[in-house]
C-alpha cells in the first residue's frame, strides 16, 4: 500500500463493507483519530492513515506549514496538492483490497482541508465527508468543479479555535450551498479539538448514511 495505515475490521462482516478513512492533523499520527474507532458502528471498516512527511517525535504532516519574517504562517500548497493525489490513489487501493461499498472520509484540521480538496478534485471518489476544524484551502479547489458531485458534508468547528479561525470555517456552508451540495454546519464552544457532543453528532450523521 502506498501509505502506512492501521485498520479496524468490521465486527459484522459484510462482503462489501462501508469504509471510513481517517486523516489526522498536522504534527499528529495515525493513532490520534483511531481512538474514535471503538465507539463507531460495528459495520464500518475503519482505516486510519499516516501522513507522508515526518516531523520527528512521532509526528507527521500532510504538508509543511511555514512562517515568514512577520511570523505569519503559510501552507506549502504544492505538498498539499501532492498529498491530495496520494490520498486519492490510496483510497483506490483500499477499495480494491477490501471490495468496499460506500466511502466515508473523516479529516481533522489538515486532514479536513485535504478532504475538501479531494472530494472536489475527484468527484464522487468518496460519498460522505466529515470535516472537523478545517477550512477550504483555495489552492486545492479546482477552478471548474463538476456538476455531478453528489458527496455530502458534515462540517464542525470550535468557535474559539486558536489555530484555524472560526470565521474561515464559517464560509464553508455558503460555498457548498452554491454548488448545491448537501451539508450540515455545527459549531461548538471549544478550541481546536473535538468536543464529546461533536463526536456523538457526527457519529449519528454517519450511522444515518450506512
Amino acid at each position: 500500500m502506498s501509505l502506512f495505515y492501521k485498520e479496524r475490521a468490521p465486527k459484522v462482516a459484510p462482503e462489501n463493507p462501508n469504509v471510513l478513512i481517517l486523516l489526522h492533523g498536522y504534527g499528529s499520527n495515525e493513532d490520534d483519530l483511531f481512538s474514535f474507532a471503538e465507539e463507531l458502528s460495528d459495520e464500518l471498516l475503519i482505516i486510519t492513515v499516516r501522513a507522508p512527511y515526518e516531523m520527528g517525535y512521532g509526528g507527521y504532516a500532510w504538508y509543511a506549514i511555514n512562517f515568514d519574517a512577520n511570523n505569519d504562517k503559510f501552507s506549502d500548497t504544492k505538498q498539499a496538492s501532492e498529498s491530495v493525489d496520494k490520498i486519492a490513489a490510496f483510497i483506490d487501493e483500499i477499495k480494491a483490497k477490501y471490495n468496499t461499498n460506500k466511502t466515508f472520509l473523516l479529516g481533522f484540521s489538515q486532514g479536513a482541508i485535504l478532504s475538501y480538496g479531494l472530494s472536489l478534485r475527484y468527484p464522487n471518489k468518496v460519498q460522505h465527508v466529515v470535516a472537523l476544524s478545517g477550512y477550504l484551502l483555495e489552492d486545492l479547489i479546482p477552478k471548474e468543479i463538476s456538476a455531478d458531485i453528489t458527496t455530502d458534508y458534515y462540517v464542525s468547528h470550535g468557535i474559539v479555535d486558536q489555530v484555524i479561525p472560526f470565521a474561515w470555517a464559517k464560509k464553508t456552508p455558503d460555498f457548498l450551498n452554491k454548488l448545491n451540495l448537501q451539508n450540515e454546519f455545527h459549531e461548538y464552544p471549544v478550541g481546536h479539538g473535538v468536543a464529546p457532543q461533536n463526536f456523538y453528532s457526527f457519529k449519528d450523521w454517519i450511522d444515518k448514511r450506512l
